[in-house]
């Protein structure tokens, strides 16, 4: 997958909410992709594709997690600890609220894997 050439959104606080992946090579036509890389719309306008990232913000990073939800072993609810070209890191969330140590997972990042 090739980043070059997408464009990061930021709030009006600076925080990142997402991407701007071009359809085109002029940049007329985006695809919206939230902080975790998967597309939220299909291609649209620029400023279209930017609002919506700005709207939508980051609050499903906030949400619990299952990884490799389609498998049996999967039953720890995880929550996201951090996204970053390294990774994304999540641990339980249970034990992350009370702060008790708990194991780490990394998923790379992008998810194109959709763990």
């Amino acid at each position: 997958m090739d980043f070059s050439t997408r464009v990061g959104v930021q709030r009006e606080d600076g925080e990142t909410v997402g991407h701007l992946d071009p359809a085109d090579p002029d940049y007329k036509l985006v695809t919206p992709r939230n902080v975790l890389s998967h597309a939220l719309a299909d291609a649209c306008g620029y400023v279209d594709g930017e609002q919506l990232l700005v709207d939508r913000g980051i609050s499903e990073v906030m949400t619990t997690w299952v990884l490799d939800a389609g498998s049996r072993d999967a039953a720890e609810v995880l929550n996201i600890l951090e996204i970053s070209p390294h990774g994304i890191v999540l641990a339980n969330a249970l034990r992350t609220k009370a702060l008790q140590p708990t194991e780490r997972f990394r998923v790379a990042w992008p998810d194109v894997e959709h763990r």
